[in-house]
């Protein structure tokens, strides 16, 4: 954003220099990203002076030329050649000296002491073309007799070079997108400094209606969209060029003048943040402008002469028969302003930013006007706009005021905010006098409704739109106090002697380095997501989904309960590209609503945010090569890699628990459990689904709840062992068993029985066949005992078996083969 420094002086009084003033900018938030120089005129007349013709005669060899002396307030006269026709003694005329560049649009040259047919000449008596104030070159230019001799040209013509800044401006300060809002801060921060300023605005008490008029009929059908819709009527304007100062100060900041009733919408839009748009009155017909969207696919010329197909959602401007704007975006090439204009409608509105937004992407369009409205407008400086605008066209167009209309059904209201002295000081870290955070806060316009011992009750303007609650005032004040003068001490005390939590990004990084390392891929999906996922889903339910305001899209209207959807999305994209091998892992956060939450709770109960891993996998766990053939993922290799990450965190195995299941997202799967609470679920994901998301081979998916999986490795502590000196010793069992037995039971049971010396239990065989009765499987399972104290004994393994044998027969009612 373009801040010209000569039209910020306008509303606020200093002469503090450019540097200091870009560096106060920027200590209060406005970050000068650079300064550029500005010249309305171009070399900004230096080296013209103010000079004094004293005497003329005809040059002797050339019957155009004239040889004067001229005074320019030095010791001696100039001689000068000049070929003006209306040259002649005692004229105030401007003279380049020796050395003053001429810009010339056929090139720029220099003046020098030279000799023209013969006769000495020390510089040029210019007309307004060889200055740059004009396009005249009937003649030189002749002042007033009051003009003083040996003046600057520059000081004469009050020229003086402006700076720009250009400012870095953030989504949130909507209330900084124009002079007067930069100039707001900066007096602020100069009555922070003890440097007594106050903020300046132009004042539209000269604005009066000349004549009342069969006004034009304003109708805004969407309210939502539209809160608020003013508008005045000229009749009598004469559209032409707008004058200097107006046309400079545009330049200044990179706009081109295009005809005055134009330029005074940009320049108040500039000055006060208000967009402003100027119809042809006598081109909206049935004198009725109408507030509303039209048909989807509408078609609508804007200015740039380019047809757009309008969508649903597009606010539009429109007159009895047609539409003639996108409002708070572009206008259209068929009610613009031109030459032939008599008569003016000004609009001054405020749009829903929301709605704005949408429409500026919808259609690419990104302008003066959008920039602001799609950041927050200020609905409460509508008819100032507009006045300001309307006192500026009669002024410079001429024209009558014949009407003023606002339709503003439900006003929007300040913000009522409360602050306390100890929260201030406790988030500024400093004790900042109270008049002073009195003084900050009035000169920002924010209004002291009561002050007590402890507080001041605020009330905030709108156009303050990221100023809501205590934090966001406490912000205000420190931005203008300056960051800089908060101290920061030289030594920070800090103590983490009982610090007992987990590392996160370590415990992230390790789980990452070890899935990167076994040809796992990171994925990063986004956290919105489409709402058709939890429709009819009894499992993840629409009723939980966080949902979005106001979305981007259809396809991303909630916030994700799940990375799953967003993982097969990834798995699917890959395999239409014919990469079926994937194996795929990502870290992210899951976000859910809870209605039945007791309302009397605060809001945020009711939202719960957490952290899962989740994994994917499909396609062959090897690949088929020349001495090998290809092996397919299975729930096993998925099984490994869980399993893997638990041990790496720090859960041990005797405190997991496996229950198997199956559900509508899995045709087969595994709930992992330690100490009875769930912390993780993989298996094999139902066809139905996989199918649903265009992919053609099983995918094997886990998901892991990364925060409850951290919360139970703060509780594991790591414990260094000796390397066992005594050998361990293996023992094979058979079991026939109920086929519904799962191999995790028996585990489990075997750890329960023998807590001392039972070290490992593996399955290495599973049969079901003729040889055994039906219903019935057998489990061929190793048992690896050990103590870490002695070498075993023949009676001590017996020991163990004979109790584990017991176990097996007397609790899952085992046959030993």
């Amino acid at each position: 954003m373009k801040i010209s420094y000569n039209w910020l002086k306008q509303y606020i009084k200093t002469d503090i220099a450019i540097n200091d003033m870009a560096q106060m900018l920027t200590d209060c938030g406005l970050e000068v990203e650079s300064i550029e120089t500005f010249q309305t005129i171009k070399g900004g007349l230096k080296g013209f002076v103010i000079g004094e013709v004293k005497s003329k005669e005809k040059h002797p060899d050339a019957d155009r030329l004239s040889i004067t002396t001229v005074d320019v307030g030095g010791d001696e006269l100039l001689n000068i050649v000049c070929g003006a026709p209306n040259v002649d003694v005692n004229q105030k005329v401007v003279v380049a000296t020796i050395g003053t560049i001429i810009y010339s649009e056929k090139g720029d040259f220099e003046i020098k002491k030279s000799k023209i047919r013969g006769a000495a000449s020390e510089g040029m008596i210019c007309a307004e073309d060889e200055m740059g104030i004009g396009h005249s070159h009937d003649g030189i230019l002749v002042l007033p007799a009051e003009a003083k001799t040996g003046t600057p040209a520059n000081e004469y013509f009050k020229i003086e070079d402006d700076f720009i800044f250009e400012i870095g401006l953030t989504p949130n300060r909507a209330d900084a997108v124009s002079h007067i809002g930069v100039a707001r801060d900066l007096a602020a921060v100069l009555n922070a400094k003890g440097i007594s300023n106050q903020l300046t605005k132009p004042n539209n008490e000269n604005f009066t209606i000349d004549k009342k008029n069969t006004p034009i009929e304003i109708i805004v059908e969407d309210s939502f969209a539209c809160p608020r819709y003013s508008g005045i009527t000229i009749v009598g304007v004469e559209v032409k060029e707008s004058p200097d100062w107006l046309k400079n100060r545009l330049k200044s900041i990179g706009l081109r003048p295009k005809n005055n009733i134009v330029d005074i919408t940009n320049f108040v839009l500039h000055e006060t943040g208000q967009p402003l748009h100027a119809f042809d009155a006598g081109k909206i017909s049935g004198n009725k402008v109408i507030v509303k969207k039209l048909a989807q696919g509408t078609k609508f010329h804007t200015l740039d002469e380019v047809e757009r197909e309008l969508s649903n959602e597009d606010l539009m401007i429109c007159n009895g028969s047609e539409g003639m704007c996108i409002a708070g975006v572009f206008g259209g090439i068929s009610s613009g302003v031109n030459e032939n204009t008599k008569s003016i409608f000004l609009e001054s509105a405020y749009f829903d930013s929301v709605s704005i937004r949408k429409t500026s992407k919808f259609h690419g369009l990104k302008t003066d006007a959008s920039f602001r409205y799609e950041r927050g407008a200020d609905p409460n400086i509508t008819i100032y706009a507009a006045k300001r605008a309307a006192s500026l066209i009669k002024e410079i167009a001429g024209g009558e005021i014949t009407d003023l209309v606002d339709i503003y059904p439900k006003p929007i209201e300040n913000f009522k905010v409360e602050i306390n002295y100890s929260n201030v000081f406790r988030l500024i870290g400093k004790e900042i006098d109270k008049d002073l955070i009195k003084k900050i806060l009035i000169s920002l316009e924010i209004v002291i409704l009561l002050e007590t011992e402890n507080g001041l009750m605020l009330s905030i303007p709108p156009f303050k739109v990221d100023v809501q609650r205590e934090v966001d005032v406490i912000e205000e004040i420190l931005r203008i106090y300056g960051y800089n003068n908060v101290e920061t001490p030289h030594k920070i005390r800090l103590s983490l002697n009982n610090f007992e939590g987990v590392d996160r990004e370590k415990m992230r990084n390790l789980v990452s380095d070890y899935l990167s390392s076994n040809s796992f891929s990171e994925i990063m999906c986004n956290s919105l997501t489409k709402s058709e996922y939890y429709q009819d889903n009894s499992l993840l339910k629409i009723e939980n989904c966080v949902k979005i305001l106001n979305p981007l899209s259809k396809y991303l209207d909630v916030m994700r309960q799940t990375l799953l959807y967003g993982g097969l999305e990834t798995v699917s994209f890959n395999q239409n590209r014919k990469n079926f091998n994937l194996k795929l892992y990502e870290f992210g956060k899951s976000y859910h609503f809870y209605l039945e939450k007791d309302s009397s709770e605060n809001d945020l109960a009711k939202y719960k945010e957490q952290e899962h891993l989740m994994l994917m996998v499909c396609g062959s766990e090897i690949p088929e090569t020349w001495n090998s053939k290809e092996r397919p993922t299975d729930f096993f290799f998925v099984k490994s890699f869980v399993m893997s990450i638990l041990s790496r965190i720090g859960v041990k195995e005797k405190n997991i628990q496996e229950n198997y299941f199956k559900n509508e997202l899995f045709s087969e799967a595994i709930e992992i459990n330690v100490n009875e609470k769930k912390v993780a679920e993989f298996g094999l994901l139902s066809s139905t689904l996989t199918k649903n998301s265009d992919i053609k081979t099983p995918v094997y998916y886990a998901d892991l709840n990364w925060d409850a999986l951290l919360k139970l490795s703060t509780k594991n502590k790591v414990k260094y062992t000796e390397i066992p000196k005594y050998p361990e010793v293996r023992r094979d069992l058979a079991l026939l068993l109920d086929r519904e037995i799962q191999f995790s039971e028996i585990a489990k049971l075997a750890k329960q029985t023998e807590k001392q010396l039972l070290r490992k239990v593996s399955l290495f065989d599973v049969y079901q066949g003729d040889k055994i009765d039906s219903g019935k499987k057998s489990y061929a399972v190793s048992f690896i005992i050990q103590d870490f104290e002695k070498t075993l004994q023949d009676k001590d393994i017996e020991k163990v078996m004979s109790k584990l044998t017991k176990a097996f027969e007397e609790n899952l009612k085992a046959v030993i083969r």
